[in-house]
């Protein structure tokens, strides 16, 4: 089977995206079921390099790549170079990169280049000092592409995870769990998972209050929104259960192999897979013309430069998107 080209950006030059990166291209994997481009900074990278087997080549368009193990082909937008001493601060010029390296894979995407996008982190003030009005990776994909309230996904092991609302706050995220959202969300949700060749399997919904609300003691959301929407989903043939209690439904989707469950809101669902293995949790945007996998972490300005930024979700990130870009092939 052909390989699928993978696009990958470089993230805020002033966080771990570099680093992670070339750590990543250690793992022979990647190489096995991926031919991937680094849309970002050659000198950047060059600068950072550790590995001396790793041998970094300037390319111009994706024609030019040299796909062999140890080569990493880097398509250079030439806009920044974040020294040593900077690292780890929230720069214009960097949230400025980061964006115009996401700007290029799409451009790359959209034309057919690249199959996928595969993203290092970026950092949201950074991107606010650059005068960029988005408040994260998801908005600049919906927005770039023309696509509708992309849906976020939460991979890690066999547990999917959907997202009701992302970044808002969590009193707006409470208004949100209305029916007709969730109706929606959960139709979209398991159109996606038949994307991805997930064609049949229950799909689970998290309640919102303590344990469901307990029929309406305390809270009116799980029984005046959520259960009817979960009434009128199976009335319709879907093979959906809710509200199960947060405390317990990701763990009973992943014993039981669910094929997903729909968070409420961001940090009920992020909590719940990055304490079960924070490395290797990935994001997946899902309702755009291609696919995008995300590692699931921060700049980590803390410890950029140090040297020692684990890569582990940036190459599940990588090995996700191969699985799946088949799929999304027209």
């Amino acid at each position: 089977m052909k390989k699928p080209i993978l696009g990958i950006t470089m993230g805020d030059p002033s966080g771990i995206g570099p680093e992670i990166i070339l750590n990543a291209f250690t793992n022979k994997k990647i190489y096995k079921y991926s031919n991937s481009i680094i849309i970002g900074s050659y000198k950047q990278l060059v600068t950072e390099n550790n590995n001396t087997d790793l041998k970094i080549r300037k390319i111009t368009n994706v024609n030019s790549a040299d796909f062999q193990v140890n080569v990493l082909n880097v398509i250079d937008l030439d806009n920044v170079i974040v020294d040593i001493e900077k690292k780890g601060k929230i720069l214009a010029e960097s949230g400025k990169a980061a964006f115009e390296y996401i700007q290029k894979s799409i451009e790359l995407a959209l034309s057919g280049e690249i199959d996928s996008v595969v993203t290092a982190p970026i950092h949201k003030e950074a991107i606010k000092a650059a005068n960029l009005d988005f408040i994260g990776h998801t908005e600049m994909f919906g927005e770039l592409t023309g696509s509708d309230d992309p849906l976020t996904v939460f991979e890690v092991e066999n547990l999917r995870i959907f997202f009701l609302s992302r970044h808002v706050s969590l009193r707006q995220s409470c208004e949100m769990v209305k029916k007709d959202r969730i109706v929606k969300y959960v139709k979209r949700s398991i159109e996606s998972l038949k994307t991805l060749g997930y064609k049949s399997g229950k799909f689970a919904v998290a309640g919102l209050n303590p344990h469901s609300s307990d029929n309406g003691l305390f809270g009116h959301e799980d029984l005046e929104e959520i259960v009817p929407a979960v009434e009128q989903l199976q009335s319709e043939g879907y093979d959906v259960i809710g509200p199960i209690g947060a405390d317990s439904v990701f763990h009973m989707a992943m014993v039981n192999n669910w094929n997903g469950v729909l968070s409420l809101y961001h940090d009920q669902g992020h909590i719940a897979s990055k304490t079960y293995n924070f490395d290797k949790t990935i994001s997946l945007t899902l309702g755009l013309p291609f696919l995008r996998t995300s590692v699931d972490h921060g700049t980590a300005f803390d410890i950029a430069g140090k040297g020692i930024a684990q890569s582990i979700s940036m190459e599940e990130a990588i090995l996700k998107a191969a699985k799946y870009s088949a799929a999304f092939k027209k």
